[in-house]
């Protein structure tokens, strides 16, 4: 088999708000197609139009060739040594950054590709089974802009999380630093007062979590609220300072009554080694689609699973990113959770549109089915609909 062409769709969102804290109002999916007829699907969480250039940008000289001119003619069927084809190539212009990015796109795609060659589910192709359930948690990012109408939409959509049987909800509680939603700025008394409503509205048997955006300056400033949120009871606090502050980070290991999560912005399992030694994460938090796919993915579940820390993979695209966490997790035992923005409770309508099959949540659990690679079919309208071919359109 063979590879004869990549599709690039960027996809946008008509009402998007660049000052919303969601990734989701954008996309680039990549199709690979094969001289049988076989078409693999990969999605990347970065800027779609970069992504989408480093895919088709051409080969000058061998430390930066083309990723699209490398792909064709290659046997899809082996996506560990197409991945490192990729990444020797275009080691000068990539290494890390968008180029990683687009090359998770791919890699999901490739194995998407070989699952469906041999009748078997990505999952399987791993090193797990398709039948282990996966628990996923619902991701909620409210509206509002007020602490007040933020606080009642966060309470809200954790009741309505509960309705739908969900067994855990991570807070996106990005109410002030960096990359704060909806422009708020509002105190770390706020932070606290939200996630106690929260936890008063949920109850005790819903396991929560909860994500600040990278809000605190430094790890003593995190510390102080976090040892304030520790009643609450919390799985974990996601990015609570600057990703590129390993020490900080490691201070808040060693002294946070409540376990810390990063890596959502990492590429390649390189980064993951230094979040996990130096930085000492406890839960490390690969995006598929940004960390280089499946084939760099597993690299950071043996990392986690050599230093018995956890993988709960981050995911805030569409349905192909949740179908591809999915298969992660039930291929290790590392990954208790994995992230899953409910269609009921997305703003963002690629969300909601843009697969016409994915995998389910029935009481709580995602089980895979024995559909071959990611299982998943695109809704060809909802791609069509959506996309944009340049910023003037």
């Amino acid at each position: 088999m063979k590879i004869t062409r990549i599709d690039l769709h960027v996809l946008l969102v008509p009402d998007y708000d660049v000052s919303a804290c969601s990734s989701a109002q954008d996309d680039l999916v990549v199709e690979v197609h094969t001289d049988e007829g076989i078409v693999g699907i990969g999605e990347t969480d970065t800027n779609p139009w970069i992504a989408r250039e480093c895919i088709r940008a051409r080969s000058t000289h061998c430390m930066g060739l083309g990723l699209e001119e490398m792909l064709r003619g290659a046997d899809p069927m082996e996506p560990e040594a197409i991945w490192e084809q990729l990444y020797r190539g275009s080691k000068m212009t990539g290494r890390r950054g968008a180029l990683i990015c687009a090359m998770g796109a791919i890699d999901m795609a490739l194995w998407d590709i070989k699952g469906q060659a041999l009748g078997t589910p990505v999952s399987i192709l791993l090193g797990g089974t398709q039948r282990r359930p996966v628990t996923p948690y619902a991701s909620l990012l409210p509206t509002g802009r007020t602490a007040g109408e933020y606080r009642d939409s966060l309470v809200a959509k954790t009741l309505k999380a509960l309705d739908l049987g969900f067994r855990a909800a991570k807070l996106e509680v990005c109410v002030n630093g960096p990359y704060s939603h909806n422009g708020l700025q509002e105190s770390d008394e706020t932070i606290v007062e939200i996630v106690f409503e929260c936890r008063r509205s949920a109850g005790p048997d819903l396991v929560l979590m909860v994500d600040v955006a990278y809000a605190w300056p430094d790890a003593r400033t995190a510390l102080g609220v976090l040892k304030r949120l520790a009643p609450c009871d919390l799985f974990f606090v996601e990015t609570p300072i600057d990703i590129d502050d390993l020490e900080g980070h490691a201070y808040l290991h060693d002294h946070s009554p409540i376990p810390i999560a990063a890596g959502e912005w990492q590429n390649t399992h390189f980064e993951f080694l230094d979040l996990a030694d130096r930085g000492k994460i406890d839960v490390l938090q690969p995006d598929i689609g940004r960390v280089g796919g499946f084939t760099e993915a597993r690299k950071v579940c043996d990392i986690a699973a050599a230093r018995g820390r956890r993988v709960v993979p981050h995911c805030w695209k569409s349905g192909i990113g949740i179908a591809a966490s999915a298969h992660l997790a039930a291929s290790t035992e590392c990954c208790p959770y994995i992230e899953f923005l409910p269609v009921e409770l997305a703003e963002s309508p690629l969300r909601r549109e843009l697969l016409a099959e994915e995998p389910r949540v029935v009481n709580g659990l995602i089980t895979l089915s024995e559909a071959p690679g990611l299982g998943i079919v695109l809704n060809r309208d909802a791609l069509e609909k959506y996309r944009v071919d340049d910023r003037g359109t």
